[in-house]
């Protein structure tokens, strides 16, 4: 699929009170899954229940392959959007089984055919067999995958998901996530994801908005985001950074961390933006520390150290077959370019 799926723009909800959305343009492709990142409270499930339907925004117009579905005294009901909607919680009807949670929203004729019910359940990478089980036999992972069968029950173009993996344990939102992703490109519904998981996000999706106060502060591909952040606070917000002060001439930076490369030229007095996994330990040398913390993860480790003759603290990401002891002098490169910001 190409083409605009969902087009926001100048989007803004104010409940009666200041902007919690404040001029918002967001362009999701149509079959693309685009992933709404933010602390909480940034406005991220105000969004989706806008262009759900669910309120009418103070200004702004939302159209759906081309169809204009909010826009001043426009404002098309839910129910006549063909968006399915999936909650945190799932919100599935305890007194219904799998198979009449999933045809719940289809027209009455159609709710008794076991042929609707078997495909999806299959397509969310769900037995059959469950079919006749209520809720409260599933695990929450189970839940959460019969919910999205049932907002695809009705073949939606657009599926919005508001945090469904969130409740779930590492394992099952590992595999949860897996089947919905597989289950919307096999429909090839065009789909906005709101989280606050960044590895979520950047994993998920192939564009991520990310949004801080109601205005969305940067948007583009997952590595996009993650590697050329367009403010110190994204790059912070995407995973774990180090601001370092800097003095940057052309395409090189000098900081406590020695002469280096710069992604992007830059002058004058700058934050270089270093992450953990950028830096490479080997013998001291130049740039020494000392290793005055180990957190152990298995397939990697997270060294904290502190530079020798400075009050400088940096965190490492090191595999885990190569983990220094506390206590240990090592040497610190950074060999591939780094990105700054102006220092104001």
């Amino acid at each position: 699929m190409s083409g605009a799926g969902i087009s926001i723009t100048g989007l803004t909800v104010g409940y009666g009170g200041p902007p919690v959305l404040d001029q918002v343009d967001l362009h999701v492709r149509a079959g693309g899954v685009t992933a709404v990142l933010g602390p909480s409270g940034s406005g991220k499930t105000t969004l989706l229940r806008a262009i759900a339907g669910f309120i009418r925004p103070d200004r702004g117009r939302i159209e759906v392959r081309g169809e204009v579905l909010t826009d001043g005294p426009t404002l098309v009901a839910p129910e006549r959007r063909g968006i399915g909607y999936v909650r945190q919680d799932g919100a599935l009807f305890p007194h219904l089984d799998v198979a009449g949670n999933i045809t719940f929203g289809l027209p009455r004729a159609e709710r008794r055919r076991a042929a609707q019910v078997e495909p999806l359940l299959e397509l969310v990478g769900l037995s059959p067999s469950l079919a006749r089980r209520r809720p409260d036999e599933l695990s929450g992972g189970q839940q959460q995958r019969v919910a999205l069968a049932r907002a695809l029950a009705r073949e939606p173009s657009v599926v919005l998901l508001d945090e469904p993996f969130s409740s779930l344990d590492t394992a099952l939102r590992a595999a949860t996530r897996e089947a919905t992703r597989a289950a919307l490109a096999a429909q090839g519904a065009t789909t906005v994801l709101v989280t606050h998981d960044q590895a979520e996000a950047l994993s998920f999706a192939d564009q991520v908005a990310v949004m801080f106060d109601g205005r969305f502060a940067q948007i583009d591909s997952p590595a996009g985001v993650y590697g050329a952040p367009a403010t110190p606070e994204v790059g912070r917000f995407l995973g774990d950074a180090m601001l370092l002060d800097g003095q940057a001439v052309g395409r090189t930076v000098s900081c406590c961390l020695g002469r280096l490369d710069l992604a992007e030229p830059a002058t004058g007095d700058v934050l270089v933006l270093v992450r953990p996994e950028q830096l490479v330990l080997s013998e001291p040398s130049d740039i020494t520390a000392s290793v005055w913390s180990v957190t152990y993860q298995g397939a990697d480790a997270m060294v904290r150290l502190e530079l020798v003759g400075q009050t400088t603290r940096l965190v490492a990401r090191v595999p885990g077959d190569r983990v220094p002891h506390v206590g240990d002098k090592v040497g610190i490169a950074v060999p591939a370019a780094v990105r700054s910001f102006p220092r104001h």
